[in-house]
């Protein structure tokens, strides 16, 4: 994987949504608790502060969804990017949320994916080329707790992203 240069590479911040309530009139419709909202506020922060400042963000459009975004760009000053709200990605698997990046515009450099578990770790997992940083391998390991965000790069396009593409750059989980 050539990522020497800098013009090439892509960043994929894949996020799963911050504590949803549990319950609400339909799943689509839960939105997040009191910690939750604090834990989004605090990714938004966290992605300004390490630099992984997204181009777009491509969200499920299911209400806990929203609200990690919202929470987090407000936090990050991040409220200038671009959002687009994906029915698809609420129930998509690992392919299907795979070709939703695909169709990313191949301008965007830097995309957040803010989505569901399991979908979320899998798509992350699949990406990572076993290579990058060995600390964020381990906490990744460790499970996909609400509010976990994956940093993966890549040097290849949205549209030629494939399974072991991608290099683990970062992993964190957002807390309150």
């Amino acid at each position: 994987m050539n990522l020497s240069e800098p013009s090439r590479v892509r960043r994929l911040v894949v996020a799963r949504h911050a504590e949803a309530a549990s319950a609400a009139a339909t799943d689509h419709d839960r939105d997040l608790t009191d910690d939750g909202r604090a834990a989004a506020a605090s990714l938004g922060e966290w992605l300004r502060h390490e630099g992984h400042v997204p181009d777009r963000a491509l969200l499920s459009d299911a209400r806990r969804t929203q609200r990690t975004w919202e929470e987090a760009a407000a936090a990050g000053d991040l409220l200038d990017v671009p959002v687009d709200l994906s029915p698809a990605l609420y129930g998509a698997g690992p392919e299907s949320a795979l070709d939703l990046v695909r169709a990313t515009d191949p301008d965007v450099r830097t995309l957040v994916v803010v989505g569901h578990n399991p979908t979320i770790a899998s798509l992350a997992h699949l990406l990572h080329d076993g290579r990058g940083s060995e600390r964020a391998a381990v906490r990744m390991a460790q499970g996909h707790p609400t509010a976990a965000v994956t940093v993966l790069v890549t040097p290849v396009a949205w549209a030629d992203l494939d399974w072991g593409a991608a290099r683990l750059l970062d992993f964190h989980v957002a807390r309150p």
